[in-house]
């Protein structure tokens, strides 16, 4: 009779469970294993290769985009330089206004030609070149500063048309007139045209970028970097700064640095007064925004 046989059913020894748990427990020590395996982490060195991969995407995108934007507005300059100095001879009397100008080289003319069609073909290409760098900054402009600059890009342009008309038709006449007065009472005038294109674009092109103070000061006050009370708190230095600037820019005449340092003043107190309403309607706005 077998002893591990009961009611004709055979059961298992010691000996047997033993070498069942012994099978057994392998398996389920694997499976308990594997469903307790947790997924292994990124290694850093992956991770900072990725980070890397992208910063590197991303600058080659926007040096492509600069690129991109620098070409074009070289083509616009180019073209428009071909086409000014082409026409030389149409223009030059507009520039030259009559004045008995002399040269004082074989090569003065060449570079009289070449200096003023550049700066006419710079101001030509300016509303192009304003475009270009606008396409190529507003990614990376938060909505403020981009509504900004798409709003008063065309302002900018035409203040600084302004500014250049001013000096040319102004500031440049009476200050030549007078320095040209003062100079024939003792000696014989002779301009060069070299001088004379030199004297015509510092008593416009500076004065056109001076008319660009008010929207400036409006751009800095919609970021949060300049207020009216901090302009009104320096006016009295900022009145010194102009007036030095103005002597910088200008011939070294009295009557040309008043001319311009006048509007400079003007200038400045309407940035004043321009910030003082961007930051009204800032106020009004939050007040609004509280009341909701």
């Amino acid at each position: 009779m077998d002893p591990y046989e009961e009611n004709g059913k055979k059961v298992l020894s010691p000996l047997d469970l033993i070498s069942s748990d012994e099978n057994e427990t392998p398996e389920t020590t694997e499976d308990a294993s594997v469903e307790n395996r947790e997924p292994s982490p990124t290694p850093p060195e992956e991770n900072e290769e990725e980070k890397g991969s992208l910063v590197n995407e991303s600058l080659v995108a926007h040096l492509a985009d600069l690129r991109k934007q620098i070409i074009k507005g070289v083509t616009i300059f180019v073209i428009f330089f071909i086409i000014v100095f082409a026409t030389v001879n149409k223009w030059l009397p507009y520039v030259t206004r009559g004045h008995d100008l002399v040269i004082l080289g074989p090569l003065e003319v060449v570079k009289f030609y070449m200096s003023v069609s550049t700066t006419i073909a710079l101001g030509l290409s300016l509303p192009f070149l304003m475009h270009f760098i606008w396409q190529f900054v507003k990614p990376g402009l938060k909505e403020n500063e981009s509504r900004f600059l798409g709003l008063y890009s065309p302002v900018m342009l035409l203040l600084f048309l302004v500014g250049v008309s001013f000096g040319y038709f102004i500031i440049n006449p009476l200050s030549y007139q007078f320095l040209i007065g003062i100079g024939e009472s003792n000696f014989n005038v002779m301009i060069s045209a070299s001088e004379y294109i030199h004297y015509l674009i510092m008593t416009t092109v500076p004065i056109g970028l001076l008319f660009e103070l008010p929207i400036i000061a409006m751009f800095l006050s919609t970021i949060g970097i300049l207020t009216a009370y901090t302009m009104k708190s320096i006016r009295k230095w900022s009145y010194v700064f102009m007036a030095v600037f103005s002597a910088l820019i200008t011939p070294p005449d009295f009557m040309s640095q008043l001319l311009v340092l006048i509007p400079m003043i003007l200038l400045y107190e309407i940035s004043i007064h321009l910030v003082k309403r961007i930051e009204d309607k800032k106020a009004l706005k939050a007040s609004l925004e509280n009341v909701d």
